[in-house]
C-alpha cells in the first residue's frame, strides 16, 4: 500500500510523518511501511530541472521522481508533491492560511513566498489537484490548524490503518481571501 501525505508547505507533513514513522517501526498492528520524505530525495538525488531564483525553490523533475519511486510500493510518501504520484490513499493536510503564513515566516521563508502559499491554501490548490488525480474516494482531508503534531500523526495513523473514512471539502479557508 502506498499512502501520499501532501499539503501546502507548512501544514505539518514532515513533523507528523516523522512521528508516524516511529509508530510504524514499533507497532506490529500497523502495516510495515517505509516513510519517504520526497523533498529530501529531490535534494539528495538532484531530481530537479532548475532553480527558480525569484521564488528560491527547485523545480521538481516529476518524471525522475516517479522513476525513483517505482517499486517502492509499501510506503508513506511525504511531500507537497506527493499527490502527483500513484497512491492508494492520499492524506491532504490543511492549515488556516494565517497560521500557515506565520509558520513559513518562522522557518525563514520570504514574505512573498509565505503569502503565496497562504493564498494557495485558501484556494484549496493541493486538495483540488489531489481530488482531480486520485478521486474523492481516495482523499483524506486533515485540518492541522488546532492540532498538535501527535494528533495529526493520530489522524494519519487512522488513514494508514483504514480506520478513517475518506473526506474532502470539509475544510474551508475562503474567508481568508475576503
Amino acid at each position: 500500500m502506498r499512502v501520499a501525505v501532501t499539503g501546502t508547505p507548512g501544514t505539518g507533513k514532515t513533523t507528523a510523518t516523522d512521528i508516524l514513522a516511529s509508530r510504524l517501526a514499533t507497532d506490529d498492528s500497523l502495516p510495515d511501511l517505509e516513510v519517504i520524505h520526497l523533498n529530501a530525495v529531490l535534494d539528495e538525488e538532484g531530481l530537479y530541472t532548475e532553480v527558480d531564483a525569484d521564488r528560491g525553490s527547485k523545480i521538481a523533475d516529476l518524471e525522475a521522481l516517479a522513476d525513483w519511486l517505482d517499486g517502492r510500493d509499501d510506503a508513506v510518501i511525504d511531500s507537497h508533491l506527493a499527490h502527483h504520484f500513484d497512491a492508494d490513499r492520499v492524506a491532504v493536510l490543511r492549515c488556516a492560511p494565517e497560521m500557515l503564513e506565520e509558520r513559513l515566516l518562522e522557518r525563514g521563508e520570504t514574505e512573498a513566498k509565505a503569502a503565496e502559499n497562504a493564498e494557495s491554501e485558501a484556494l484549496d490548490v493541493v486538495l483540488s489537484e489531489a481530488v482531480e488525480t486520485h478521486g474523492l474516494e481516495s482523499i483524506y482531508e486533515i485540518d492541522t490548524t488546532d492540532r498538535d503534531p501527535e494528533a495529526v500523526a493520530d489522524a494519519l495513523e487512522a488513514v494508514v490503518a483504514g480506520d478513517r473514512e475518506p473526506s474532502a471539502g470539509d475544510v474551508d479557508f475562503m474567508g481568508y481571501l475576503t
